[in-house]
């Protein structure tokens, strides 16, 4: 398992290439990069903080939660933090286990978790302003139906 919260910039191909070469009992891989986006136009870039300590706390027990569920053999997290650019890579999650559908149902977990819980708060600076992101009801209802499917006896 590798958790990673970083300023640096990373290669999302290097990184993938890095963790499949290591996965010798995975029958999958599946990842999943996210990158800045522009969608009021006129970005200039999205600062992302965070408390050092905390989040890789938080990032590292919900890895191993998502590990446990889905029986992965490993799993890989990379989210910066500073100033991010348009374009810019801002997280990745990685994948391994021996069937694909676990592989994709773990890292759609992480996705929405690092989406809507994760300890990162995100302000988008623009020309004109600076804004808090706030969080969205769907991020908060992706997350909610990995309990409900949890809770339902589904998973």
């Amino acid at each position: 398992m590798d958790i990673r919260v970083q300023e640096a910039a990373f290669d999302a191909g290097a990184e993938l290439n890095n963790f499949a070469a290591r996965q010798t009992d995975a029958g999958a891989v599946v990842t999943f990069t996210g990158i800045v986006r522009d969608v009021t136009g006129g970005l200039q870039h999205m600062r992302i903080e965070h408390y050092p300590g905390m989040t890789e706390k938080a990032l590292t027990a919900i890895a191993q939660e998502a590990a446990t569920r889905w029986g992965l053999s490993d799993v890989l997290v990379i989210h910066r933090f500073g100033d991010l650019a348009p374009t810019e890579p801002i997280m990745m999650v990685a994948t391994a286990s021996p069937h694909r559908a676990a592989s994709f149902a773990a890292a759609d977990f992480l996705m929405d978790y690092l989406k809507s819980r994760a300890p990162f708060w995100k302000k988008e600076i623009t020309g004109d302003s600076a804004d808090w992101v706030a969080a969205k009801d769907a991020d908060e209802d992706a997350l909610n139906r990995w309990t409900d499917l949890h809770d339902n006896g589904t998973t």
